[in-house]
């Protein structure tokens, strides 16, 4: 029986309005993925579900009786520890059950007969319709949700911040859980932590994220906003991908059918007064309705046209780290860490939050010093930055005056572009371009920074948690662009899905200070990091032969981009042979050692390179073949 829904719901302030006449309904027992862009009112629909807001046109309905609670995108500020913050959320009685608590923390150091009469007060209010079973949900939520009650909420991290209002939206035992991004700000372990719980202990809930692991493992149902219209599709992932681009390639189909009769027609209405003496009416009345038709057609959203300025290539080198050790007070943060990154590497940089993956990243680039050890980098280094803090864009200026620091114009690839044309390939509208920074939404915020980040030519990226608020799509084209980038990439991912596609190798935390490195993306780290003292335990003892399921967590399928690299990697390694032979035949010409000493040491210089980029894609191309023979799934 369905829980919660919609009707013919119309909201939004402009024309078109942002939802128009959605109409869905979401059962007990269905967990409920909302994708769709950036902006096109995933979170509106949100608080339309949850009375925060009220519908232009139509109904918001709900089963009677049936509780909701909601766990917004943004993290409040606040007061209070976390048992306060948790208690908050349950009505007026969970307002006075947290007042009781600061009072009786109060009271140990400061006692009032104010306090103690207020505090009388909430215990006649708490004795009152059995308030006092409010204390007993508060205490077991926090005990389930491994929270600690006394900790100031304005002291924790903003993961920790995320799990208290997870546990806030919770407590009342919602018969549904609204859920808006609420993987942003966590590390891998929280997610996969909110992933268990979730399976465990929600029954029907309907959320919003942009982690396509997260969703894979939670929803059983998905639906798309798409220019105010809802899509339903009863499947997984994989197949609402390929039935989406279906129902998108029979869109345009029809739209081109459509569009050809509409040309067809306005031509025969201009034939003239031998036309028009002879026309029908009918067919005029027809031609009014197809015009306001094709006036009325909501385009699809462009994608986001995202390009590198790639700088002069660095080294072969481009950073060196010996037994490098930094402390935070007495506590070690990196230990005796030591690596070589080369030119062309892609190294992800994973472990939980506050474990020091930002310190490392700017050790790396000589931003700060360690205590013991040394970084040598490379020639030619030119870096460009992506701060999860976005502390690069000014929240005071508008969109274009951060790209065009004053300037209308800015020199991209050598060619001279417009601040408002370039912003455009970002998606931003030329009255968005001159909105104000701060008033942006999450997802624009990231995708102006990554525009900033791109208008300088760099042949190392260092990006800090750049997925966070980005919409599938868009991190889709992100993978691709940094799948083919040239150069160095440094990657900070709480995204495994994003890891996997786009990471050669991992530098993992791995406690203690130890920070180890792996070869490939997170999956690739799983089998290979060193078996947890429990696991070894009980892969000690006796066991029945494992079904499908256990084999599937020993293996893994290939990525979409890495099945693009298995298949492009033959041909890859075909030029950098047939370059290779070329020249060797030039370097057996005797004439060739009678060229000067520059280009002599510059062709054995890049021969060098080209051997060691032969062995590295042959590598690479048996790593990837072990990956796809090892998947039980793999069709041989």
């Amino acid at each position: 029986m369905a829980l919660i829904g919609m009707r013919n719901v119309c909201w939004g302030f402009g024309d078109p309005p942002l939802l128009e006449k959605v109409t869905f309904q979401i059962a007990k027992g269905e967990r409920v993925c909302l994708l769709g862009r950036n902006g096109v009112g995933k979170s509106t629909m949100l608080k339309l579900l949850s009375g925060e807001i009220l519908p232009d046109n139509g109904d918001v309905w709900r089963q009677q009786g049936a509780t909701v609670a909601v766990l917004e995108q943004d993290v409040p500020t606040g007061d209070g520890t976390i048992f306060d913050v948790v208690a908050e959320g349950l009505g007026p009685k969970g307002k006075a059950l947290a007042e009781h608590n600061r009072i009786c923390i109060q009271l140990e150091t400061v006692n009032t007969p104010e306090l103690v009469k207020r505090l009388d007060e909430l215990q006649n209010i708490l004795n009152s319709d059995n308030g006092w079973e409010l204390l007993r949900q508060v205490e077991s939520i926090l005990s389930r949700t491994l929270l600690d009650p006394e900790k100031k909420f304005a002291d924790l991290s903003a993961g920790m911040k995320r799990r208290t209002l997870f546990a806030r939206a919770l407590a009342g035992q919602p018969d549904i859980l609204l859920l808006d991004e609420p993987t942003n700000h966590l590390d891998i372990d929280s997610i996969i932590w909110m992933e268990e719980f979730i399976l465990r202990n929600v029954t029907t809930l309907l959320f919003i994220t942009h982690d396509r692991a997260f969703l894979k493992k939670i929803a059983n149902r998905i639906m798309e906003l798409d220019r105010g219209g809802l899509a339903s599709y009863n499947c997984d992932y994989e197949t609402y991908l390929e039935r989406r681009d279906a129902a998108l390639e029979a869109e345009e189909s029809r739209n081109r059918v459509f569009d050809q009769k509409l040309s067809k027609e306005e031509t025969w209405i201009r034939q003239g007064i031998k036309a028009r003496r002879t026309r029908n009416e009918g067919r005029v009345r027809a031609l009014k309705k197809m015009r306001a038709a094709f006036q009325s057609r909501r385009r699809q959203i462009g994608n986001v046209r995202m390009q590198v300025q790639e700088a002069e290539r660095t080294g072969k080198l481009v950073i060196e780290a010996k037994n490098i050790s930094f402390l935070y007070g007495a506590t070690p943060i990196i230990r005796n860490f030591a690596t070589v990154i080369m030119r062309g590497e892609k190294v992800g940089i994973i472990g939980p939050n506050g474990v020091g993956k930002t310190t490392l990243l700017r050790i790396l680039l000589k931003e700060i010093s360690p205590h013991d050890g040394c970084v040598r980098h490379g020639v030619h280094l030119q870096v460009a930055y992506f701060d999860q803090l976005r502390a690069q864009l000014d929240t005071h200026k508008t969109v274009q005056e951060n790209i065009g620091e004053g300037n209308d114009f800015i020199i991209f690839n050598s060619q001279k572009r417009h601040v408002i044309s370039y912003l455009q390939d970002f998606l931003f509208s030329p009255e968005r371009c001159r909105t104000p920074v701060h008033v942006l939404s999450g997802g624009e915020k990231n995708r102006l920074l990554l525009a900033k980040l791109f208008t300088r030519p760099a042949n190392v990226l260092v990006l800090d948690e750049p997925t966070n608020d980005l919409d599938a799509e868009t991190l889709e084209l992100l993978e691709k662009l940094l799948f083919e980038y040239h150069g160095t990439l440094l990657l900070v991912s709480h995204d495994r899905a994003f890891l996997n596609n786009v990471v050669t190798s991992t530098l993992v935390f791995e406690g203690q200070g130890q920070v180890n490195e792996y070869a490939g993306g997170y999956d690739d780290w799983l089998i290979q990091r060193p078996q947890p003292e429990q696991e070894r335990l009980s892969a000690k003892k006796p066991c029945n032969k494992p079904g499908p399921e256990t084999r599937h967590l020993k293996a893994r399928k290939l990525g979409f981009m890495e099945k693009r690299e298995l298949k492009e990697l033959p041909l890859k390694i075909d030029a950098f042979e047939a370059e290779q032979k070329e020249l060797y035949a030039a370097m057996s010409d005797p004439m060739f050692y009678k060229k000067g000493r520059e280009e002599l040491t510059r062709v054995k210089t890049h021969l060098a390179e080209l051997e060691d980029e032969i062995k590295a894609a042959y590598l690479r191309w048996e790593a990837l073949e072990n990956i796809e023979k090892d998947n039980p799934f793999h069709q041989k």
